[in-house]
């Protein structure tokens, strides 16, 4: 479990940082935390903890065919090390026509679904005050983050954000408190593998989530793949793509994708792009 003595650091900035994420929370009485396991609200639901104590938070988890398995353990593995207890929630956003229809406000249906099922199942369940979610200050300021509206209409607290805090500060903080996320890489949903306006399915979801899951015991530790109907698209560091053209590997990899039903497997050169497929389409809209 995370201390709970006051977070130092060399300059003092970290320190600094979570002292006014800790203060913006004091207030919040019985909170809920929307929880991936991901650095980000791994980083909120410690410093809730350091602020409320551990009987005034609760970790909430979103289960549904876009969370994949291993996730799923690694989020539970991450609260248990902060202490805090986990009520986890099924969602259903696949139900979502809008949802399944994948255009770029995709997110927005996901994050409403879940916020939803929070206050319909667990705030009265859990004494719930305030829910909160894990948006940081970089997060806030980017066009593509259609959750986030989400959010707003729930009344979702959001302070790592408000508080100023950038990305690469929730990660010093996350090191400082030995957090077992502090050096996870991002892992956006299954479903934004999928290019937009191609329906978001279960069969489809279960084939990213194998790929991917091979990708890592092959020892790609980061990696996005991209669902294009017969091919899967390997987003790999540009640092593995010398390794992953290797004669031996390659075989590896393309028995991999095919083995999940796939018929190609191309390997992207430009390396792993975070929203690859909604950035454009905002872009253009915005322009």
């Amino acid at each position: 479990m995370i201390s709970t003595t006051p977070i130092e650091s060399p300059g003092g900035d970290v320190g600094r940082a979570a002292e006014r994420v800790v203060a913006l929370l004091e207030g919040a009485g019985t909170l809920g935390v929307a929880f991936s396991g991901g650095v980000d609200s791994s980083v909120l639901l410690a410093l809730a903890v350091r602020a409320l104590g551990p009987q005034n938070v609760v970790a909430i988890l979103g289960i549904s065919p876009s969370l994949a398995a291993d996730e799923r353990v690694a989020a539970h593995d991450v609260a248990r090390f902060i202490g805090a207890r986990v009520v986890e929630v099924i969602t259903h956003e696949g139900d979502n026509e809008d949802y399944r229809r994948n255009g770029p406000d995709r997110c927005f249906f996901c994050k409403d679904e879940l916020f939803t099922r929070i206050s319909d199942e667990v705030v009265a369940a859990q004494g719930l005050v305030s829910v909160a979610y894990g948006e940081n200050a970089d997060d806030a300021r980017r066009p593509d983050r259609p959750g986030a509206r989400a959010a707003t209409n729930h009344r979702v607290l959001r302070p790592l954000a408000d508080a100023g805090v950038d990305k690469a500060t929730v990660r010093a903080i996350a090191h400082h408190l030995e957090l077992p996320s502090a050096d996870k890489p991002a892992a956006p949903c299954l479903a934004s593998r999928i290019p937009h306006h191609q329906e978001v399915t279960p069969e489809k979801l279960r084939q990213v989530e194998r790929v991917e899951s091979g990708l890592r015991a092959l020892g790609f530790a980061d990696s996005r793949v991209r669902h294009h109907g017969d091919i899967a698209r390997l987003e790999l560091l540009v640092d593995d793509l010398p390794r992953a053209a290797s004669p031996e590997v390659r075989e590896q990899l393309h028995a991999l994708v095919t083995g999940a039903g796939f018929r190609f497997a191309a390997l992207d050169l430009a390396g792993i792009q975070s929203g690859a497929f909604t950035l454009a389409l905002v872009e253009v809209r915005g322009g």
